[in-house]
């Protein structure tokens, strides 16, 4: 028998143990890459089936099981055959299929929030210098909330797209859907009830990027009521990629829980697991073995200059040739290339990618970066999901789809409006030449800002408009005069940052698209979450992706740890070494034949000596490419 039989054949026996519904036992499945924790969160479910499929049905009991895209929940679908048992969703429809019947206490809720909001802002407001953008945008956002909080009692059901946009008074935001729902899990023991009965048994896979508060949430579920309800983990803290997500949650499992790992690496070389083992080895304990029948594969590190007006393009073309002929694979240059570049920084591919003035702004904003790099943070929907494939269908002269964007999103032809109206044919006449005005922004292969197309929309009243973009709009359409203060307590850094990324050109909007949907050449951490590629090509160049949030240099020993860093690491927080080490580990551990590994820096010797000494790279892994 194969080692990888016999730890498939242990782990079945550990989660069938775990999986008994007279005597649950909630578990942590350590899973590293490439260890197929997809095959194992199927086997598991397919498990419970066998022995509960035909009891949960009469009883009307499902499994619930939380992954993080709509793909991945697709996948497992088609995997258990679609069984109805199973209630495979994201995180964001999970939470909201558990709150969606409590709309009174969802009115609750949000009362408390929203008074404790005004409050706030208007003790803000009352310091606050009159006349300056930050009061004018203060004073909208105030009025916005009292009208919000004025017509919850008018309110009789709440509504939620976990998909999209949330715009109306009855809309519940992402943000907000899952701060309920992890409220009402903590402090409600009918909530608490509710989720047991009708799952006594939930799946999380990628559980370390899982909202960390909702996690706390399932933690104390699963704490109080372990002898009914069985929690299970899958995942692995070194591939965390979320800045929302719980931090240490391999070190946090309660004593009490199985902890069964999956040490077999089924998708990289030999060599690559022992690099990535190596990155890892200052972090915790695991280590992956590679699969019996793993080649040996290739690996090669090569050091630039770093110079900012050098031809990058060119550079990584001539390391692609050089790796074409290190490991006899045309694949890596020339006619049949095919290669995936990965960066770290997210800023890297922003500047690559040609949408950095629209991505910088919102990415400094700490409680938009999850939202901006999964494309939901409020207000891109309307952009990605409206003004895009409207302009798209009316540019393809396509009259069908821009018939049917219009009726989906378009106040002008709401059933409501039309049942109400005196004249229908003129509001749909007013909404026709609205969408010709629109249109005639781009005349002449002009390319406008997002805000003029804002300001435009919602001129022309063609579609609503999203709670953040109303302080900007009415700023600008007022007839009162503003002025910037130099004071840091009139500045909202959400609405500032919306400023700035407003004013980028649309094309700029379209590129950070394609990128989110991972159509660019470039990809990130988080946009291959999963992934694998035969040839990989990871790039770190510090001064191009601006060290926001990481710090290539530290972490390969260019610059030494600060004492900040220092005093961090001894008090347990994440530093940004930390980071960086966990998204390199992901980049790496991507590649099933070979991986070059590329850094621009001006301390060549100190890096190659450093990664020598940590052996991470023997010393002819190591090119020196110059020019």
């Amino acid at each position: 028998m194969t080692d990888s039989a016999v730890q498939t054949n242990g782990l079945s026996s550990v989660m069938a143990k775990c999986l008994d519904l007279d005597k649950p036992r909630s578990f942590f499945l350590f899973a590293g890459a490439g260890s197929g924790k997809t095959r194992a969160l199927v086997e598991a479910m397919q498990m419970f089936r066998e022995k509960h499929g035909e009891k949960f049905r009469a009883t009307g009991r499902k499994v619930a099981v939380i992954t993080y895209t709509n793909a991945a929940c697709d996948e497992i679908k088609q995997r258990i055959d679609f069984d109805p048992i199973f209630n495979v969703s994201t995180i964001h429809s999970f939470a909201w299929e558990l709150i969606r019947s409590y709309h009174q206490d969802i009115r609750g809720w949000l009362r408390s929030h929203l008074e404790e909001d005004i409050r706030d802002l208007e003790a803000k407001q009352s310091k606050a210098r009159a006349g300056t953008k930050a009061a004018s945008d203060r004073a909208v956002q105030i009025e916005q909330k009292r009208k919000r909080l004025d017509n919850l009692n008018k309110i009789k059901t709440f509504t939620y797209n976990p998909n999209g946009e949330n715009i109306g008074r009855n809309s519940l935001n992402h943000a907000e859907v899952i701060g309920i729902t992890a409220d009402f899990l903590s402090s409600k023991p009918l909530m608490q009830k509710v989720l047991i009965r009708k799952y006594p048994v939930l799946l999380i896979d990628e559980s370390q990027d899982a909202q960390k508060d909702l996690m706390d949430a399932f933690f104390e579920v699963q704490k109080t009521h372990s002898e009914r309800f069985c929690l299970c983990l899958f995942g692995d803290t070194m591939q965390r990629i979320y800045a929302d997500g719980k931090t240490n949650l391999g070190q946090d499992i309660p004593d009490d829980w199985e902890k069964p790992e999956i040490t077999v690496n089924y998708r990289c070389p030999k060599r690559i697991v022992r690099l990535i083992n190596e990155i890892r080895s200052q972090v915790d304990t695991h280590e992956q073995q590679p699969a019996g029948s793993a080649e040996e594969g290739f690996v090669r590190l090569f050091l630039v200059s770093a110079n900012d007006h050098a031809d990058k393009m060119a550079i990584e073309a001539k390391i692609a040739r050089r790796m074409a002929e290190i490991t006899s694979d045309d694949q890596w240059y020339g006619n049949n290339q095919e290669i995936k570049v990965l960066t770290l920084e997210h800023h890297m591919a922003a500047r690559r990618g040609g949408f950095n003035d629209f991505f910088e702004p919102l990415y400094s904003v700490s409680k938009f970066k999850t939202g901006l790099l999964d494309g939901t943070l409020s207000g891109i929907p309307f952009f990605a999901q409206q003004i895009l494939p409207l302009l798209e269908a009316m540019q393809a002269k396509n009259e069908f789809a821009v018939a049917r964007i219009i009726k989906k999103y378009s106040p002008f032809v709401s059933a409501d409006r039309l049942k109400t109206s005196e004249s229908p044919l003129e509001l749909i006449h007013r909404g026709g030449e609205a969408v010709k005005s629109f249109f005639s922004m781009w005349d002449g292969n002009a390319d406008p800002s997002l805000l003029d197309i804002l300001t435009k929309v919602a001129d022309k009243k063609m579609f609503d408009i999203p709670e953040i973009f109303v302080p900007i709009i009415s700023r600008r359409n007022s007839e009162e005069n503003v002025y910037e203060s130099n004071d840091s307590s009139d500045f909202d850094p959400e609405i500032d940052a919306w400023d700035k990324a407003l004013s980028v050109p649309f094309s700029q909007f379209k590129a950070y698209v394609k990128y989110i949907s991972d159509q660019s050449p470039f990809g990130t951490h988080q946009g291959i979450k999963g992934l694998q590629f035969p040839r990989v090509m990871v790039i770190l160049d510090y001064n191009e992706a601006r060290g926001f949030m990481f710090h290539y240099d530290k972490l390969l020993g260019a610059k030494e740890p600060t004492q900040t860093d220092q005093r961090n690491a001894q008090e347990g927080k994440e530093t940004s070494i930390d980071r960086t080490r966990r998204l390199f580990y992901v980049t790496c551990s991507r590649a099933q034949n070979s991986l070059a590994v590329v850094v621009y820096t001006n301390e060549k010797d100190k890096i190659k000596d450093h990664l020598i000494n940590v052996k991470w790279f023997e010393e002819d892994e190591i090119i020196d490419i110059r020019g």
